[in-house]
């Protein structure tokens, strides 16, 4: 097949087409998503008045929504890039663990391994949004629900079993560990000890990063904050600091690639060798709602891996959606079709 020459710009010697052609094979890619469940509760109201209770804005309530939130995020995601997916999660034996078992069997996404516990509760973050009439709200107050217990020795054994089953007809595995306790350094390890080599794990670890050194991971997308938490320093701009934490984090997890999500600033992508390469943000650099887009991030990547792309052209289809979904309110997701769409306005030198 003949291929333009678009490149992007900058470093990244990247053929825009070849993009296009990687993500048009993400609809025939099986991923398994092994992480913590969270239901995202948006709350709306209009501000009617100051309350003489307090200084405090009463919201005259006009809508609820609850919308996949964290590793079912991730999961929401690769589902609107065209892929097959099966999530291993637990959720508690709750209203918000039910809307997402009921959200996902809608979109006619396998739900067998989503395991119901009694006892715990689904992670939940209430968001409370004010705005006067025909304007857009605004986040005033949010609230978090979680567990107060540790998920069941029985039901991470259940876990397991459901990754085994599930990993034999996946091209990926990818894991989003919000900390709530469904994925750990040693399942992700014992998973990865079968499967070595075979396929990517890929990995969005909010709190504990390293602990999933030499566990298999091929792959990790943390953002600056993570990494910086990760090595207990600051990054800011000093990128020396940033090649420095990325160089080590690649080394000492012993990974394939390490893509650091840097806001407004880019990403950077970490390989062997010691190579590393700055990508500048893609589209507008002022975004309107970041929630979420590290999932957005996880789960193009992992499709892009999972498709034989390279870890740069991964990281660029990433950046692409990530820039696509920070300019949506709430926690969203990117189709296929819009990504293919920004790839080829991209190769076309930004013609509509």
């Amino acid at each position: 097949m003949k291929r333009r020459n678009a490149v992007l710009p900058e470093s990244s010697a990247v053929d825009l087409v070849s993009l296009a052609e990687c993500v048009e094979q993400f609809s025939s890619k099986t991923v398994v998503l092994l992480g913590d469940f969270v239901a995202d509760e948006f709350q709306f109201g209009e501000i009617s008045r100051v309350s003489r209770e307090a200084p405090v804005l009463i919201l005259r309530h006009r809508e609820t929504r609850l919308v996949p939130g964290g590793g079912a995020n991730a999961a929401n995601n690769l589902a609107a890039l065209g892929a097959r997916v099966h999530p291993v999660t637990a959720v508690g034996d709750d209203f918000a663990g039910k809307a997402l078992i009921d959200y996902f069997r809608g979109k006619g996404i396998d739900v067998s391994g989503i395991l119901r516990v009694k006892g715990w509760a689904t992670p939940t973050k209430t968001r409370f949004l004010a705005g006067w009439a025909h304007t857009v709200g605004q986040q005033v107050l949010r609230v978090d629900r979680e567990p107060q217990s540790a998920l069941p020795e029985s039901a991470r054994k259940k876990l397991g079993q459901f990754l085994h089953a599930k990993l034999r007809s996946a091209q990926a595995l990818a894991i989003s560990d919000y900390g709530f306790g469904v994925a750990s350094p040693e399942m992700v390890r014992q998973a990865g000890t079968k499967h070595r080599g075979m396929l990517p794990i890929t990995l969005d670890a909010r709190y504990q990063l390293q602990a999933y050194a030499k566990s298999g991971i091929t792959s990790a997308t943390p953002n600056e904050a993570e990494l910086e938490s990760s090595h207990h320093t600051t990054i800011g701009q000093d990128l020396k600091e940033l090649v420095r934490c990325g160089a080590s984090t690649l080394a000492s997890m012993r990974l394939r690639s390490l893509l650091v999500t840097r806001g407004r600033h880019g990403m950077a992508l970490f390989e062997l060798g010691g190579r590393v390469t700055h990508i500048p943000v893609h589209g507008s650099d002022q975004a309107v709602d970041v929630t979420g887009a590290g999932d957005t991030v996880l789960a193009a990547y992992t499709l892009a891996l999972a498709c034989g792309g390279s870890a740069l052209e991964a990281s660029h289809i990433a950046n692409i959606a990530g820039g696509l979904v920070v300019m949506k309110r709430g926690t969203a997701t990117v189709s296929r079709e819009e990504l293919l769409e920004a790839i080829r306005r991209e190769a076309g030198g930004g013609a509509s």
